[in-house]
């Protein structure tokens, strides 16, 4: 299987996690700080489907895209587009700035920071 395939079999079957966990886990630990972890990953995923090889920083590049919607949060990003009304969006973009978001993305980050650094130390063998 190619790598992109492989990297789109791993986005649909983390995004079906995320939209579980979405839908079912009401609790204080997986919603909020997995969820988060996940979000991360699942956009690594699906940018690794367009750009499989390469691009060593690329979760650095996610963190900051994450830290970056996390931020606009604090400036009501979702009513400056006036989508506000829209449940997707709402979710999708967010509502409300949280710190705690932003450690969650790094440390998703720094998973596949690691996960880059061993697939990166394989293809040096």
């Amino acid at each position: 299987m190619s790598k992109r395939k492989q990297y789109l079999l791993a986005t649909i079957i983390i995004l079906l996690f995320e939209v579980l966990i979405a839908l079912f886990v009401h609790d204080s630990i997986i919603r909020p700080y997995v969820g988060d972890v996940l979000v991360v990953i699942v956009l690594y995923t699906f940018v690794r489907c367009l750009l499989p090889e390469g691009c060593r920083l690329l979760p650095w590049y996610i963190f900051l895209f994450a830290m970056m919607v996390e931020i606009l949060q604090c400036f009501k990003i979702v009513e400056l587009l006036g989508l506000q009304d829209n449940r997707f969006f709402s979710v999708l973009i967010g509502t409300v700035f949280d710190i705690k978001d932003i450690i969650c993305y790094g440390v998703g980050c720094l998973l596949l920071g690691s996960f880059e650094l061993i697939i990166w130390k394989k293809s040096k063998n």
